[in-house]
């Protein structure tokens, strides 16, 4: 599969930094941004490169050359093929995807040259062929979502609506944001191309606005969900963090390639207040600190998945909507305070009978159901987690014993003894100790 790799944009927010230089060739670590890029591309398998560059684009051109060079900063061989499009005036992040149609006879990755990023790439593409979709985009929750462009997505997963950062958006939302990297069919340009009136030279097109977000509603572009190392470098403070990033490890730990780390998180009574059973939106509200907390568990490298019992289901009391609108005011609620949940695993079953108006496909024994270890097994082979390195906490017996059958540490938030290695009083009580 060919990576076309946008690296031709002017970097004007990033002018106090890097007046003279692409965006793409700051220094992050002693090494280039592109560079860790087309590093991390090579490992993969992907050496076929097309790059579009444009300001100070000769910087980018003179460095890496055709790709059969050695690197100066590494000095190990790029190992890779690369091509080079060079705009003659500015267009816009998509408009040279046009006059490149006719090298992009098979799907291709889209990425962005100003991204850093530490990704499984073939994760991606193989989720890409087995959907057989137009279009794929990396996607996550961010810190900000609440003046990001947000995803919603139908329940297959494709992409429902897309709301750029000036919309209106609903009371409640899950945090699916677009990353900018891409995997996409040469029949999104065939099909944009039908579409554009006819024009004389280069068109000037958003890939975002103009390309992409027309394809919203069609059901053939998808949300690939990944809690793997995805920033924007692209203003002082950004590239700052990116650089604390890198020093302390996280930026090089980021791909589901390598092991992961994650705290399991019981929902109410740990990031919830406890309501008893909880079958109203309006009932949910944060715990203090909970934001606070879930920051620190991300800072300390750690990945953040809820883990959660929801019999309400089984027993008839909340339908799948309702409680879905309860998760997507937590994500939203959290967003607000600069927070976000990597994902959340939940049993909708109960095993006792009796109950008016129960569902009985789900009033049966399960393996997900705490104190069995089942979501936590769930989310330790989809995100490549090392159980013996992570940690499940809870408010209750239930939570202890779950963690401890997958092979975690564990935490109770509260009293009594369960053979928990740690008790605490909060959720932000224990993150401060990690």
């Amino acid at each position: 599969m060919k990576a076309v790799i946008m690296a031709g944009g002017r970097g004007t927010r990033l002018a106090s930094v890097a007046r003279d230089i692409p965006k793409p060739m700051v220094l992050v670590g002693g090494m280039p941004v592109l560079e860790y890029e087309l590093q991390m591309l090579r490992e993969q398998g992907f050496t076929d490169i097309l790059m579009t560059v444009g300001h100070l684009g000769r910087f980018i051109m003179d460095y890496f050359g055709d790709g059969s060079g050695v690197s100066p900063a590494t000095g190990e061989p790029f190992g890779l093929h690369i091509e080079y499009f060079v705009e003659e005036q500015p267009l816009g992040n998509a408009g040279a995807l046009l006059l490149l149609r006719d090298q992009l006879t098979e799907d291709f990755l889209l990425l962005n040259g100003d991204v850093v990023f530490n990704v499984d790439l073939r994760r991606m593409a193989e989720f890409h062929r087995e959907k057989d979709a137009l279009a794929t985009l990396f996607v996550h929750p961010n810190s900000h979502p609440y003046d990001s462009a947000l995803l919603l997505e139908d329940e297959s997963g494709a992409v429902a609506r897309w709301l750029t950062k000036e919309e209106p958006r609903p009371e409640y939302y899950h945090n699916i944001v677009n990353a900018g990297l891409h995997i996409l069919s040469r029949r999104v340009i065939d099909d944009l191309l039908a579409t554009l009136p006819p024009c004389e030279g280069p068109r000037k097109l958003d890939l975002d606005r103009q390309v992409l977000r027309p394809l919203a509603g069609a059901g053939r572009m998808l949300c690939y969900h990944s809690p793997e190392y995805v920033k924007d470098m692209g203003t002082p403070d950004r590239l700052e963090a990116v650089r604390g990033d890198f020093d302390a490890g996280r930026l090089q730990r980021g791909s589901l390639i390598h092991r992961q780390k994650a705290i399991f998180i019981d929902r109410d009574g740990t990031i919830n207040e406890y309501v008893g059973f909880l079958r109203h939106t309006e009932e949910l509200n944060l715990l203090p600190g909970v934001a606070e907390a879930i920051r620190r568990i991300h800072d300390a490298g750690y990945l953040a998945i809820v883990v959660t019992n929801q019999p309400v289901i089984a027993r008839g009391e909340v339908s799948w909507e309702g409680l879905d609108e309860m998760h997507r005011k937590m994500e939203t609620l959290l967003g607000l305070e600069g927070a976000y949940i990597d994902d959340l695993f939940l049993c909708p079953h109960h095993p006792d009978a009796g109950f008016p108006g129960e569902r009985p496909e789900y009033k049966i024994p399960c393996t997900c159901r705490k104190p069995k270890p089942g979501m936590l097994l769930a989310a330790a082979e989809k995100y490549n987690i090392d159980l013996a390195a992570s940690w499940m906490i809870g408010d209750s017996s239930r939570d202890v014993q779950a963690g401890q059958a997958a092979g975690c540490r564990t935490a109770l938030i509260g009293t009594g003894d369960h053979g928990q290695d740690m008790t605490v009083s909060s959720l932000l009580d224990f993150a401060a100790r990690l």
